[in-house]
């Protein structure tokens, strides 16, 4: 086997474990979703244990990742290349941990009763989720286009966690017995609103790894 066909190939991998991470990642996102909405504390507390897995897939990326650039060489592409894939992997860490962060809302508000049905929340995430698979795709195919569009859709979340983070703050006055709830579920909008900034940051390495130049998306 020539050097390049194995480079290609442990590249080739570090791309399937990557994938894999974002598989485990999301699942992670939509099961501390529902937590949240069907106030399943037992689940909440799988979520968080399982982040365990996630966190061992990213330290198996970067091992990979370096062992790579200590051992083939690589240059100009090839070391964007895997520069590229440590960075999104690390994005991918912090989206998981959003999903952590979840969980811990959702065992801190407990089992009283929701003061409000929860309608927005799910809105907002169902964006964000777009905007993670979107980047993840973008990434796997090199693709600039999709990957721009994902970013695009950052704005539309910005404007969502706005506006349900004024909502949520201005109920307080005539629901005070509901504090804690309404200040776990802003915690719950923002984590959502980072979850979009992630994606956002992988779509950025995209156009970093197809052009060479670095963008900034968020502006």
């Amino acid at each position: 086997m020539s050097t390049r066909t194995n480079f290609d190939q442990n590249l080739a991998q570090l791309k399937e474990m990557l994938l894999e991470m974002e598989g485990k990642a999301e699942q992670a996102i939509k099961d501390s979703l529902s937590t949240l909405i069907n106030q399943d504390l037992e689940k909440a507390e799988q979520v968080i244990d399982a982040d365990n897995e996630i966190d061992t897939l990213n330290v198996k990326i970067n091992n990979k990742a370096l062992l790579l650039i200590a051992t083939e060489s690589p240059v100009a592409k090839d070391l964007r290349t895997i520069n590229v894939a440590l960075k999104v992997s690390s994005e991918i860490e912090r989206m998981a941990d959003m999903a952590v962060n979840i969980a811990k809302a959702t065992l801190h508000i407990g089992k009283d009763q929701h003061f409000k049905e929860i309608i927005d929340i799910p809105k907002m995430m169902d964006l964000a989720l777009t905007m993670m698979s979107d980047s993840i795709k973008a990434y796997i195919d090199e693709d600039v286009m999709l990957a721009q569009k994902c970013a695009e859709k950052d704005d539309k979340v910005d404007e969502m966690f706005g506006k349900m983070i004024h909502e949520l703050i201005s109920m307080v006055p005539n629901n005070p017995e509901a504090t804690n709830q309404i200040i776990q579920l802003a915690f719950v909008c923002r984590f959502i609103e980072r979850i979009a900034d992630h994606s956002t940051n992988i779509a950025e390495n995209v156009l970093y790894l197809v052009t060479g130049k670095s963008y900034n998306l968020n502006d």
